[in-house]
Order: C-alpha cells, then structure tokens, then sequence
C-alpha cells in the first residue's frame, strides 16, 4: 500500500510540475501532451498490474512511447484538415498566382 501511494504522488507531482512550467512559457504540442497522459497511464496501469516500481517504469515507457505516437497522428491529421480547408476556401489566390505566371 505504502508502494502504490509513492506511486500515485509522485506520478502527481511530476505533472503538476510540468503543468506549470508549461504553462509560463507556451503551449504544450500534442506529442507531449499524448506522451505525458500515455506515460502516466501506463505507470499507474504497470504498477497496479505488475505490482511494484518495476511494473510502473515498463508502463510508463510503453505509455509514453504509444502516446507520442497517437499524438503525433493527431498532428499530423490536424495539419492534413487545416491544408484542406486552406485550399477549398482560398480559390482566388490559386487563381491569381496561375494568371501571374502567364
């Protein structure tokens, strides 16, 4: 008991430490918001799991490395709609730049 309570405080200190030092310099991207939340969910999943600090760090690895990887999709995804809507709404320049080439 005194283990899994170690774990969640120091699983709660660490972010709410990197909550405020984010949040005086600027915003955090999305790979490091889905690494933060996947690590933390994987420490506190392989700690109850693996019964130990152990089981935590393993989780907290494969968390973190997933989350990474979801937010970087999600990145990527909102860059692909933001391209899209560029291009479907902004016609006139496409058109002007082809008659300057002329």
């Amino acid at each position: 008991m005194k283990k899994l309570i170690f774990c969640f405080s120091l699983i709660f200190s660490v972010l709410l430490s990197t909550t405020f030092v984010q949040a005086q310099h600027r915003k955090m991207s999305s790979q490091a918001k889905g690494a933060l939340i996947g690590g933390v969910g994987g420490a506190v999943a392989g700690g109850l799991i693996g019964h130990g600090a152990k089981g935590a760090l393993i989780g907290g690895a494969i968390g973190a490395g997933g989350g990474y990887i979801i937010g970087n999709e999600h990145r990527r995804h909102e860059v692909k709609e933001r391209r899209a809507y560029y291009r479907a709404h902004h016609t006139y320049y496409h058109h002007y730049a082809a008659y300057r080439r002329h």
